[in-house]
């Protein structure tokens, strides 16, 4: 009897270590079928868990039900399990180098309760090659067994989208690897036990690995091209939406929108993959300049405002400024690695007093993450207002709205244009 048949028979349980916007899913989806152990360091997150509340406000209550599944903080636990997943964020530092700290940590974790015949597979978005040299060696020195002869890895990126309810763990293909052909097919099984969309068996860890890392830099230089051509447009009075629009009736043209990009995929894996072409001697230049344009889209709107506000006949110094939406991304409360803070910071250096209002955003988490929090009770005055984020509730507002929050010859900064040809009086201004 193989791993996968005794996990359906729950004589042995699979465990997700790292329950975020990826882990939660997974760990649920899987307790649908088998017995899961769902690890998280965080107990105050655990806590929330048991009283089926996801932390990250994604997952609604009832997607509890119906589960085999036990949260924990406690390492101990994870004794009880056969197939281990690991689930945990790979941010950058302050450098835009990688930081394996929570893999490794993670790996640490693992290794401390693997036992032979056990298998590990990886979700965390890395370069290609970490899985192999980073993470099993210490799997390895801290089991005290070796990779292939007691116990099995493999590598199946997470494709999670943060606030889609359309592209979810069950409808999206899986990628799935594993450090031989043993792991692969039971590695692949166990995926298909939730993934109704199924599998693609990739031939190796580093493919696995490389494939999630280029679709996430793919989209992260097609967004910079077009936050380029929205600079180059601006300057001759041309709106990118309207290019956009025109070019798109095209068959094979690709609507790819400009805006701010941030969050933890698309705002950081291309750093992965740059880090480690420089250890091949290569300067990725495409890539680099891709993230050289999106890093700096929040200064550039902030320096597009204040010239707003300048042709407005309005005092920089102290203008009044509400900005619209401060999550990372539309529909979604994460507000870390957000570039709406990038903007705020910019336009605070102009002088300018700024007020941030979001419905999804906790304005605890906001304070920690950038030092300013949420307006409780919006102005009549302000000089401008920037819709940051195309939350849907933004999405209805009329120019009647936004006059009613603006001051005489007051200007509205749409960042994502969502109110193009819709703004008749107000002064206005989009990427």
């Amino acid at each position: 009897m193989d791993l996968y048949e005794k996990l359906l028979k729950k004589e042995t349980a699979l465990s997700v270590i790292g329950l975020g916007y990826v882990g939660l899913p997974i760990a649920l989806e899987f307790a649908r079928k088998i017995r899961v152990v769902g690890f998280d360091i965080k107990e105050e997150r655990v806590e929330m868990m048991r009283r089926r509340k996801d932390p990250s406000e994604e997952i609604p209550p009832e997607a509890f039900d119906g589960c085999d599944i036990i949260f924990t903080s406690n390492p101990e636990d994870l004794r009880k399990c056969s197939f281990h997943v690991v689930a945990v964020p790979t941010p950058i530092t302050g450098h835009n180098l990688p930081d394996l700290t929570p893999l490794i940590k993670a790996s640490e974790t693992v290794g401390k309760v693997l036992k032979p015949g056990d298998y590990v597979v990886y979700e965390s978005t890395v370069y290609p090659g970490a899985t192999e040299d980073d993470c099993v060696p210490i799997l390895e020195r801290l089991s005290g067994f070796k990779m292939g002869r007691d116990f099995k890895v493999g590598y199946s990126p997470e494709r999670i989208n943060p606030g889609d309810k359309v592209h979810t763990l069950t409808s999206v293909i899986k990628i799935v690897s594993g450090c031989d052909e043993e792991a692969l097919d039971v590695v692949a099984r166990t995926y298909e036990l939730v993934v109704q969309a199924g599998v693609h068996r990739a031939p190796t860890l580093k493919v696995a690995e490389a494939a999630k890392i280029i679709e996430n830099a793919q989209r992260d230089i097609n967004i910079a091209f077009m936050n380029e051509l929205s600079v180059i447009f601006n300057r001759m009075g041309v709106n990118i939406y309207d290019v956009i629009e025109a070019a798109g009736t095209k068959w094979n043209f690709l609507k790819f929108y400009p805006g701010l990009v941030g969050g933890h995929c698309i705002g950081i894996d291309p750093y992965y993959l740059t880090y480690k072409a420089q250890e091949y001697r290569y300067h990725a230049r495409v890539i680099n300049a891709g993230r050289y344009i999106n890093d700096s889209m929040g200064f550039y709107v902030a320096k597009q405002t204040v010239k707003q506000l300048i042709n407005a006949g309005k005092n920089v110094l102290h203008a009044r400024a509400l900005v619209m939406g401060t999550t990372f991304k539309e529909d979604v409360s994460d507000v870390r690695n957000s570039r709406v803070a990038d903007l705020v910071r910019e336009l605070k250096q102009y002088g300018v007093d700024v007020e941030v209002t979001d419905p999804n955003a906790n304005n605890r988490e906001l304070q920690e993450e950038y030092g300013y929090g949420l307006v409780e009770n919006l102005r009549t005055d302000y000089d401008v207002v920037i819709v940051a984020v195309s939350h849907k509730p933004y999405h209805e507002l009329t120019e009647e709205y936004f006059k009613s929050l603006l001051a005489e010859h007051g200007i509205l900064v749409d960042v994502k244009g969502i109110y193009r040809n819709r703004i008749k009086e107000l002064v206005y201004w989009s990427l």
